[in-house]
This record gives structure tokens, C-alpha cells and sequence, in this order.
């Protein structure tokens, strides 16, 4: 029984990991914000294995549609920095989310969850941009560096209120999504709380 169980986790976290790399592919911009800024709806499958599997389910589905993305479509960088702040963002947005469904199983904790996940995204990938990112990509484009006024500019003009419009996004979809399978949710969490 407990192999069985490894097994269906195992297949499930792939089946997730593979339908959010298809969605990442199928990103788009977000009108009045640079191009390179791109809204995807890839963080939804790994939300939905955090909360059915537990966190290192989701940080697994967040790394393999990543890895998957860097090896199948490059990087402009030729570094996965792209990857590697989708990875950390999407990160930040499932961790709380999940922890609090999965805590009090309810729409309530789980609305909780989003928006302390769309806080800390936006917060912390303001902060990462302007230390690490956005010099990051400078350096292995070969460009200019950009001064510390310009970089702070570009990050409360664009980077700051993307993410929020992101997770808010974003979160709309997963409440919807949710709210039609609330009870296959509750009723896996109850089968793999059983199995432990």
C-alpha cells in the first residue's frame, strides 16, 4: 500500500510537472509593462501538488517545469537566470498557500495563504531584482550596467506592480479552479494523512 502510494505521488507530481511546463510556455505580456515581463499560469499545478502532496511536492513541480524550460527552450543569457527567479517566485507565491489550506482545509486559509504568497512575491522579487537579477542579466547579456536610480526606477515602476497583478491574477484562477475541486482536494489530503 505505501509503495503504491510513492508510486501515485510520483506520477501525479510528473503529470503536474509536465502540464506546468506547457503552461509557462504559454505566457503573455501584461499590457503597459516591458516584454520581457510575462504572466503564465504555471504556478497552479504546483499549488495544487503542494497542497494534495505536501511542500517538497510543489518546490518539485516549481524546479522540474523550470529545469524543463531551460533545457528545451535555452536562455537568452545562456545562464537559466529566468528559470532560476520563476523558481523563486513561484516559490514564494505556493509555500504559504499551501501550508494554510493544507492547515485548516478551507477556502478561508487558503485565501489567507494567496495573499500573504502574492505579498512575499512581490515583495522579496522587488528586493532580488534590484540586488541580483536585474544586474545578473546586465552581465551575461553583455550590456551596460544599468546605475542603481535606473534599476531602482525599473523595479517600482514595472517589477513591483507586475508581481502583484500576478498573484492577484493568479489567484483569481486558482479560487476558481478550486472551488470546483474543493471536495477531491479535501478527500486527497484525507487519503494521504491516512497512508502516513
Amino acid at each position: 500500500m505505501m509503495q503504491q502510494s510513492k508510486v501515485r505521488k510520483h506520477v501525479t507530481v510528473g503529470m503536474l510537472s509536465s502540464i506546468a511546463y506547457l503552461l509557462m510556455m504559454l505566457d503573455f505580456p501584461f499590457p503597459g509593462f516591458p516584454s520581457f515581463l510575462q504572466i503564465d499560469f504555471s504556478d497552479v499545478p504546483a499549488l495544487i501538488a503542494a497542497i494534495v502532496f505536501g511542500p517538497a511536492a510543489g518546490l518539485m513541480v516549481e524546479a522540474i517545469k523550470n529545469i524543463l524550460h531551460y533545457l528545451i527552450q535555452g536562455s537568452a543569457t545562456g545562464v537559466p537566470v529566468g528559470e532560476i527567479s520563476n523558481f523563486i517566485a513561484g516559490s514564494l507565491f505556493i509555500l504559504p498557500s499551501a501550508y494554510l489550506f493544507r492547515r485548516f482545509k478551507n477556502l478561508k486559509g487558503l485565501l489567507v495563504g494567496l495573499a500573504i504568497g502574492t505579498l512575499l512575491m512581490t515583495v522579496i522579487m522587488s528586493i532580488l531584482n534590484y540586488f541580483v537579477i536585474m544586474p545578473a542579466y546586465t552581465l551575461f547579456l553583455n550590456m551596460p550596467a544599468m546605475t542603481s536610480e535606473a534599476t531602482r526606477q525599473l523595479v517600482v515602476a514595472a517589477i513591483l506592480p507586475f508581481n502583484l497583478i500576478k498573484g492577484l491574477i493568479v489567484t483569481l484562477l486558482i479560487i476558481a479552479i478550486m472551488s470546483k475541486m474543493r471536495t477531491w482536494l479535501t478527500n486527497q489530503l484525507i487519503i494521504n494523512y491516512k497512508q502516513v
